[in-house]
């Protein structure tokens, strides 16, 4: 165990976190999407550090967070397609998965030995001044314990890492809410995890996009088939509660728990982890949670998505 310290987002926080990350340490901090965990993607240790925090998995591939587009182009290779995609979407919450340029000098255990890179530039502004007060590229999945719900608060970091990394940038609740949208450019334009950034506005620019991920072998983060979990077991689809069972509902409705009384998928996706966070207390040990229809489309795939694997069986 070790301490872990809360900093917040002033010149000496962002210098002592980044005095952290020199050292290859692991700082969690504050994205538009979610809180990461945050490590040298250069280093070894540093990333085996992120792994062995979250308990995650060795085969399963980080996303690289970079401040702009210049430092991106350093690790992947881009074309003209993933130019325009990333001129239109960046900074924001879509991360790339696109060919490892062979002089990029990232730990392998950062793209689980493929000759792929998935890349972001984020657009918080904690994030934007911690990636420049550090100076490199940053290994960052989500800051919590491998398949349990992703943090959007502070709080919610220290919750499932305290004692396990060096520190926590506080910068307030993420306004995203879910985890970026991957697009895979390496073919055919693939959606590799439905997040922020809608698979319609996507196509606007790219026409339809295939289908990828794969739980058993992920060629980007997000895709194993038990992820988002909170303790208590889930139902979905839920237009009433059972007896026992927290409702969390959306739209108009008596529901315990509400991602958006209006019916606004956005809002809804902001409350997400944070309402799955409550309604897990809420229900106890050995509880069971049951969760109302979301629509399937705009940013309700991205929740559906979450809460999918949130359902599915625990490995």
């Amino acid at each position: 165990m070790i301490q872990t310290e809360t900093l917040t987002a002033t010149p000496q926080g962002l210098a002592r976190a980044a005095e952290i990350l020199q050292a290859q340490g692991l700082v969690a901090f504050p994205t538009e999407t979610v809180y990461g965990l945050g490590g040298d993607a250069r280093s070894d240790l540093a990333v085996a550090r992120i792994f062995d925090a979250k308990a995650r998995p060795r085969f399963n591939p980080l996303i690289v967070h970079v401040p702009d587009l210049d430092a991106a182009r350093t690790f992947a290779l881009f074309d003209a397609r993933a130019e325009s995609v990333a001129a239109a979407f960046w900074p924001g919450p879509l991360t790339l998965v696109l060919p490892l340029r062979a002089d990029a000098g990232l730990s392998p255990l950062v793209t689980a030995d493929l000759d792929s890179v998935a890349i972001r530039i984020p657009a918080h502004p904690t994030a934007q001044a911690l990636l420049r007060a550090f100076g490199g590229p940053l290994a960052a999945p989500s800051a919590n314990p491998s398949g349990r719900v992703s943090p959007t608060r502070a709080a919610h970091v220290l919750a499932g890492l305290s004692g396990r990394i060096a520190a926590v940038l506080d910068g307030g609740s993420c306004a995203v809410g879910v985890e970026s949208t991957i697009l895979g450019l390496l073919k055919q334009p693939t959606l590799l995890r439905p997040g922020g950034v809608a698979s319609e506005a996507l196509e606007s620019l790219l026409g339809p996009l295939a289908l990828g991920g794969n739980s058993a072998k992920p060629n980007a983060p997000g895709q194993l088939a038990s992820h988002y979990a909170p303790g208590a077991s889930v139902r979905l689809h839920a237009q009433t509660a059972l007896p026992g069972e927290i409702h969390l509902g959306f739209g108009p409705g008596a529901y315990q728990l509400n991602l958006s009384p209006s019916g606004d998928l956005i809002e809804a996706a902001a409350n997400l982890f944070h309402m799955l966070r409550e309604a897990d207390v809420m229900a106890g040990q050995g509880g069971r949670i049951a969760i109302a229809p979301i629509p399937e489309h705009g940013l309700g795939r991205a929740i559906n998505d979450r809460l999918n694997r949130a359902a599915a069986p625990r490995i």
